[in-house]
């Protein structure tokens, strides 16, 4: 089962192409801080702008320099099922530890839909899939009968959970085995969402502050629930900040002021605003980033 904080790691761009150098340096520095894991050409990775020798370029650099240490669990999903299924067996080809799967976006499947699509994932390579449910950004949401029903596929071992609703979570881990993980998909939520038996989450915050978003997680696992809440709420204005414009746009632009890659999109994503990009750098000043 996967435990503990995965950031959900942008892609670098330089000149429109893979910053190889500002990438593999990001991964270094994300292990040496202490994330738990990695999840490339996810949302927060701009995944569907990627072209498929993009992604698996990426993937191949995600593993050569990660070298085994943490685990890598790779965006994969589509709207498509048989370009997910093409990615998948891909991403089994490489060495993944899992593939990430969102929700089919745009299609707005039924129910009975969602579970064909990720049936036929699942039975596509002998790989762990981990759900991904983020209505937010896709109109569909995976309700708790249907992620129950997929957690009895045995490879489907999990869920990031990004629908914002906690009393669907709650009943979800009610309906799953004590196995099946259940990852927050929401920093803002991360705390409460291991209250309810989340045992970890795929962050965007953790991309430019991992070790306190992985601090978060460690004392709770500890035993301090305290100790987590008063970190948990430290983070809150950045958690916040992360989303004032379309993510990944305000965690690039924090990390590119940071000075360790390009403030660089592909469209149709753009820089941020003047003023919201104001207000993301008096947040970051709190936190000594900038």
């Amino acid at each position: 089962m996967f435990k503990g904080i995965f950031t959900a790691i942008v892609t670098p761009f330089n000149n429109g192409k893979i910053d190889e150098k500002a990438y593999r340096d990001l991964i270094e520095w994300q292990i040496q801080e202490g994330i738990h894991g990695l999840v490339p050409c996810g949302t927060t990775g701009e995944s569907v702008t990627l072209s498929d020798v993009e992604w698996e370029h990426v993937i191949e650099i995600t593993l050569e320099q990660v070298s085994n240490r943490i685990p890598i669990i790779a965006g994969a999903g589509s709207n498509c099922t048989e370009k997910a299924v093409k990615l998948t067996k891909k991403a089994y080809k490489l060495g993944v530890a899992a593939t990430l799967q969102v929700t089919p976006y745009y299609n707005k499947p039924t129910q009975e839909g969602l579970y064909e699509h990720f049936k036929a994932i699942a039975k596509a390579a002998d790989l762990p899939v981990v759900l991904y449910n983020v209505p937010g950004r896709t109109s569909v949401n995976i309700l708790p009968e249907t992620t129950a029903r997929l957690s009895r596929i045995e490879n489907i071992v999990g869920i990031k959970e990004a629908s914002g609703d906690l009393e669907q979570i709650k009943k979800t881990k009610k309906m799953v085995s004590e196995d099946f993980a259940i990852l927050s998909g929401e920093d803002a939520q991360n705390l409460a969402i291991y209250e309810l038996g989340g045992v970890g989450a795929i962050s965007v915050t953790s991309n430019i502050l991992p070790a306190k978003v992985s601090d978060v997680w460690n004392i709770f696992e500890s035993g301090d629930k305290d100790g987590a809440k008063f970190i948990q709420e430290e983070l809150q204005p950045v958690n916040k900040a992360l989303f004032i414009e379309t993510s990944p746009i305000p965690v690039k632009t924090s990390l590119a002021m940071m000075g360790r890659i390009k403030e660089e999109f592909r469209l149709p994503l753009t820089r941020m605003g003047p003023e919201n990009k104001k207000k993301l750098i008096e947040t970051l000043k709190g936190y000594r980033l900038v």
